[in-house]
């Protein structure tokens, strides 16, 4: 949707104008489901999602503030996102499916034993090997119970420089994906060591090239393109 078109409906929207609203919420509702089948295989309909993640798009009409100067798909994501997880959270022992609570205490379980016997924590791939299951009915249980993410949260930080998820977002719909996408891959970053997370957040989080990180690290072009590689490789084994 056109940027200018958006801010002129949220204008009249918050001045009471209801068409403006409700033409508002239409025109976004392709966003909110962008997001909610990022919530699907977690014992809810996704109709119910799509009600919750509808009211979060709401909210965010309801408190968008012009000063932040951010797109409104920008500022409207997370809230969307806020919305379903508080609605997974709070109604999680009535709603959830007993086979998804179930292994979501095995995995716990199973996290906390592994990890005093690796003194680390256990990568994904073991986890499902300890457990006999898939790699993907792990992260499905993982993420649902995972806490909600505030838009202020620090994702990553080094050498003193933090990378807020407010970073991340972009009003692009496919950026949107990218960004929540981003999220998951958290944990796997967080069990790099530090020349591998600099390269990942440099290239990737920065937008720097493989010679600009080379330069920054003191290494060469070709060692930069060596180890982007290897840390990729890293990084899909402990999601898979």
């Amino acid at each position: 949707m056109d940027s200018n078109k958006s801010m002129e409906l949220l204008k009249k929207a918050k001045e009471g104008d209801q068409e403006a609203k409700s033409e508002l919420v239409s025109l976004n509702l392709g966003l909110v489901w962008s997001v909610v089948k990022r919530f699907t295989n977690r014992g809810y309909e996704i109709e119910d999602l799509f009600q919750i993640g509808s009211i979060g798009l709401l909210k965010a009409i309801e408190k968008f503030d012009f000063s932040y100067n951010v797109k409104f798909s920008t500022y409207a994501v997370p809230m969307i996102i806020g919305e379903i997880r508080r609605y997974i959270r709070d109604d999680r022992p009535i709603k959830m499916a007993r086979s998804l609570r179930d292994l979501s205490i095995k995995i716990q379980y199973t996290k906390e034993k592994l990890a005093k016997e690796l003194n680390r924590e256990p990568t994904i791939a073991e986890l499902a090997e300890e457990l006999g299951a898939d790699p993907e009915e792990l992260v499905i249980g993982l993420e649902a119970v995972q806490p909600i993410i505030s838009l202020n949260e620090v994702a990553f930080q080094e050498d003193g420089s933090p990378i807020y998820y407010m970073d991340q977002i972009n009003g692009d719909e496919h950026q949107q994906n990218q960004w929540l996408d981003t999220i998951a891959l958290k944990e796997a970053l967080s069990k790099l060591d530090k020349l591998e997370r600099q390269i990942i957040i440099l290239r990737y989080f920065k937008d720097k090239t493989q010679t600009e990180v080379a330069k920054i690290l003191g290494i060469t072009q070709v060692q930069v393109s060596r180890l982007e590689k290897k840390i990729l490789a890293k990084i899909r084994n402990m999601l898979t």
